[in-house]
């Protein structure tokens, strides 16, 4: 019989896929179809050293892992889920009581989506501290930054969905900042709450940008992610600060040297995820309420330190211009610091190190004190009446913050005498300690009407 042309392809995937011959039965057909699938993620032979507990923290795994669990989840809580309200609070009460295992899933669907955006923030750190956003990385780094702010907006639009006091208000917080876009921010608004506040059409809307567009988005860029590890030679390999790169490394195979490692660190994950949930339940409020405000009103947490600057900069600046100025300065990191001799070093020198405590300390002390000041000292609109909020408000104490900047940066460069990739490395420990800060403050020293106050005590009372 003639082989027609399907049979040929059929024959070449199949030397493709077992190269060594068909398997002799489907236990051994799956073990290849697994093996070629982990060679499809993984190189075939891994560096010993890029394997270290103490380099990667296991960041990027436990992240894919995070996203699978989250995914698997979410499918189970979609099934007994209706969007709209108040049905969707109903079910998350019958998902509570009546369905086997409904609040166990809910609650590890909640702390994992938590825990997501804490690990990728992580991640995103180490890859930063080790300097593997640099050339020929550069690709992905910009995925990871692009895959961060879908985590925090896959995270954004699940808080909304419990339609509960602490979602409506949380969502209605955050969505307000869209209003100070310029040109577009009403139009982006009201496209994003179907309306004019946050209603049914908005739970609506989130519901389908929550289970479709971005989990989509984030799987689609996780895929390109890991086939860029590859193409860009591997993870980047650890070294002392006194050691070159041409050190002789040891080499072994994928399976089942690095497979093993993360199928224990999986499991491990796992098990405690599963031992928080049972727990820790998820928080649940009492149904979504228009009129009825809960006192402070806060935004998610990981949004907190935004709302945090919103209090001490006109909204267009602190809400706007200076979030896009963070993220747009992450993008062009790659492209502005682009030595490689130091890749795979943590803080890039004993110098660096020394920066980088100094850094965290300097904001530690400065960032507190800032918003002592602001809060108590700081009146910018009463000391600048006559010129528009924008300004007084906005402009000038983003000037002064510039300017303290640029003034630390040259003393850095001056009195330590500090290369740009130690510059670099000083300033983003500076403002991610500060946006870290702000977060804390939002979340635990925030009271009634968004005043200062000690959790353990009353309120302090500021202008």
């Amino acid at each position: 019989m003639n082989e027609t042309p399907s049979d040929n392809i059929i024959q070449r995937m199949r030397a493709r896929l077992w190269p060594n011959g068909l398997p002799r039965d489907d236990r051994g057909r799956m073990r290849l179809v697994v093996n070629n699938l982990i060679l499809h993620i993984h190189p075939a032979k891994v560096s010993m050293r890029a394997m270290r507990w103490t380099y990667t923290w296991g960041l990027g795994g436990l992240a894919a892992m995070l996203l699978v669990l989250l995914g698997s989840t979410g499918i189970l809580l979609e099934i007994n889920y209706t969007p709209s309200a108040p049905q969707a609070y109903l079910n998350i009460l019958e998902l509570r009581s009546n369905v086997w295992f409904g609040e166990l899933i809910r609650n590890v669907h909640h702390w994992s989506a938590n825990l997501l955006v804490v690990v990728t923030v992580l991640h995103l750190l180490r890859v930063f501290f080790t300097g593997a956003y640099r050339p020929p990385r550069e690709t992905n780094w910009l995925i990871g930054v692009g895959m961060l702010l879908l985590v925090l907006g896959g995270n954004f639009t699940g808080y909304l969905l419990p339609w509960d006091q602490l979602a409506f208000w949380a969502i209605t917080v955050g969505t307000s900042v869209l209003t100070y876009v310029p040109l577009i921010g009403d139009a982006l608004g009201r496209l994003l709450l179907g309306g004019p506040e946050v209603s049914g059409a908005t739970l609506l809307n989130f519901y389908s940008l929550h289970i479709s567009f971005i989990p989509l988005a984030i799987f689609g860029l996780m895929s390109f992610h890991f086939w860029r590890i590859r193409k860009d030679g591997g993870l980047t390999n650890p070294r002392g600060v006194d050691e070159t790169e041409k050190v002789k490394l040891e080499r072994v195979t994928t399976i089942p040297h690095l497979v093993r490692r993360e199928l224990v660190y999986a499991l491990v994950w796992l098990a405690a995820i599963l031992v928080w949930a049972m727990l820790v339940p998820a928080p649940l409020e009492g149904i979504a309420n228009p009129d009825l405000s809960p006192n402070p009103a806060k935004a998610p947490w990981y949004f907190l330190g935004l709302q945090e600057l919103l209090l001490h900069f006109h909204p267009l600046v602190g809400a706007i211009i200076i979030p896009a100025a963070f993220f747009i300065g992450l993008a062009l990191l790659p492209f502005y610091d682009v030595a490689a001799e130091n890749v795979g070093v943590y803080f890039r020198s004993h110098r660096g190190r020394s920066l980088t405590v100094l850094a965290t300390g300097l904001s530690l002390v400065s960032t507190p004190l800032w918003v002592a000041l602001d809060e108590f000292v700081l009146h910018w609109a009463d000391w600048l009446p006559a010129w528009p909020s924008l300004v007084s408000n906005g402009l000038v104490p983003l000037a002064v913050v510039a300017l303290g900047l640029i003034l630390m940066d040259e003393w850095v460069k001056d009195s330590f005498k500090a290369t740009v990739e130690e510059r670099v490395l000083f300033l983003f420990t500076f403002l991610f300690v500060a946006i870290f800060i702000l977060t804390i403050i939002g979340i635990f020293f925030r009271g009634p009407g968004m005043s200062l106050y000690w959790p353990w005590a009353m309120p302090v009372v500021s202008h």
